[in-house]
């Protein structure tokens, strides 16, 4: 009888409808938690050089992870967590936020000023050329490079470069480059180089254990198109110069013609691996390692040769330092 009386009350009640047809199999806040945790602590590939102890890590947070908890709070949560990992590389994506550490470069000066090159130096001279700002500026060549996101057309590049040969030398700015596809530096380099150059090596996660990685594969690169840029390079980084920007710094500098001036990159040295959680929120980590020839891990950035910060009071004259210190290299 008691039976046939819900069911009635089911019947006329539109609210009955999820009452039993909701589905209730929905992730727990606990599941997605433990899959995070577990998604980075098989294929994060920076524990050991970082110092990073990720049992102690799930020790302090998971005793703070209720069912109840909402989506926004369980968000904060994991974003907590992950932030202790130190990687730029490390997101957690949702419809309603992305979380980030971006103390690598919040922590330091900025070190450039686009709004100072256009007014005092380039004055409505530069070009755009292939994702570039070209300048000229009479005995030394400048090419501003944004953003590897912006494919590099090579014939561009080719152009531009023959265009230099008849320089004192070349002022490459990175500056703010949060990178992009390494592809395109690959296709920048190639056209730098003169012959096939061992940049490091690179090793990527291959297993669930902390320590499982591949091989060491050589990061070598060899001569692209018709033009060979040889002649003085000047390389301008600071600490935005993150991701693929960190890769294309690995290798420029180490070419013997080229002197980096600036800031210490931003690092980024892991390619990061993704998964996406039972509710539908994104996590990327981290997932390989690359060196130098010398086995210096890029993880946390590539120090310039001359190191300079922007002078606040020579910039509110409207001078760039770094800029100023490349010129005078090359003249």
């Amino acid at each position: 009888m008691k039976q046939i009386v819900i069911i009635a009350l089911c019947l006329s009640l539109s609210s009955c409808e999820f009452l039993w047809l909701k589905p209730q199999n929905d992730p727990s806040p606990t599941q997605i938690f433990d899959e995070a945790w577990n998604f980075a602590n098989e294929e994060y590939s920076f524990f050991e050089f970082k110092g990073i102890d990720w049992d102690d890590v799930y020790n302090r947070y998971s005793p703070l992870v209720s069912d109840e908890m909402t989506e926004v709070e369980l968000f904060d949560l994991l974003a907590d967590m992950l932030f202790e990992l130190r990687d730029g590389h490390v997101n957690l994506s949702s419809t309603f936020d992305i979380s980030r550490n971006s103390t690598w470069y919040l922590d330091s000066d900025p070190n450039f000023n686009y709004d100072v090159l256009e007014r005092n130096y380039f004055n409505g001279e530069q070009r755009f050329a292939s994702g570039f700002v070209v300048m000229d500026f009479g005995d030394v060549g400048y090419i501003r490079y944004s953003s590897f996101t912006r494919t590099i057309n090579e014939a561009v590049l080719d152009e531009l470069l023959t265009d230099f040969q008849d320089k004192n030398g070349l002022i490459i700015d990175v500056r703010n480059n949060g990178g992009g596809s390494t592809l395109n530096g690959d296709r920048f380099v190639g056209h730098i180089i003169d012959q096939r150059y061992n940049f490091g090596d690179i090793r990527y996660k291959n297993g669930p254990g902390r320590n499982d990685f591949s091989a060491p594969q050589p990061i070598t690169r060899s001569p692209r198109g018709d033009t060979s840029y040889t002649k003085p390079i000047v390389l301008l980084t600071n600490r935005s110069s993150y991701s693929a920007t960190n890769t294309f710094t690995l290798m420029m500098s180490q070419l013997p013609n080229v002197t980096v001036i600036g800031d210490t990159t931003g690092g980024g040295g892991g390619y990061p691996a993704n998964m996406e959680l039972s509710n539908g929120w994104n996590l990327r980590v981290s997932s390989s390692i690359s060196t130098m020839p010398n086995g210096f891990n890029v993880e946390d950035g590539i120090s310039p040769d001359i190191r300079i910060d922007l002078d606040s009071a020579l910039l509110y004259n409207g001078i760039d330092a770094i800029l100023e210190r490349a010129l005078s290299e090359l003249r």
